[in-house]
């Protein structure tokens, strides 16, 4: 058994930015409140992927506990500049001081350094070129400016 702990390797697939609409339906819930939010476009771009989320496939059903701190689950319809589509799930936490969550709860500007924000993807598809991705996890690291959600995605290897 090694002594020493394994290495965690990643390697940059794209930076992704997204827009996002108006809940669709806001419920409380047992101690937090479910907004379900469309995610109404975007674009992603990296060294070997690049694209276009498909708009009208794709939400965001948003956990927000009384604090602030948001638990993420998305699901993403991806199609690339060449035509060919991926399908993009993941969840995840946003979570920071009472205040600056208060901040990013209002639309406004906060440095992403403020606030923990990270994300556990996985993808699927039946495109030859992209089998890949159902094979790989991987991590995103978020903010969240005014003008949408933003990740940079990484695969885990």
């Amino acid at each position: 058994m090694a002594t020493t702990p394994l290495p965690l390797n990643t390697e940059f697939l794209f930076r992704m930015a997204l827009q996002a609409g108006t809940p669709q339906m806001a419920a409380a819930g047992p101690g937090q409140e479910l907004r379900v939010i469309p995610v109404t476009g975007g674009s992603f771009e990296g060294p070997s992927l690049r694209g276009e989320v498909v708009p009208g496939t794709t939400a965001d059903w948003l956990r927000v506990e009384p604090d602030g701190t948001a638990h993420m689950d998305v699901r993403l319809v991806m199609r690339t500049d060449k035509g060919q589509h991926f399908y993009m799930h993941y969840s995840g936490v946003r979570t920071g001081p009472p205040a600056v969550l208060a901040q990013l709860g209002r639309g406004e500007a906060v440095d992403a350094s403020a606030y923990y924000f990270r994300v556990a993807i996985r993808f699927e598809t039946s495109e030859p070129e992209l089998t890949w991705l159902n094979r790989v996890l991987a991590v995103g690291v978020g903010q969240r400016p005014p003008t949408g959600p933003t990740y940079d995605v990484y695969a885990v290897r």
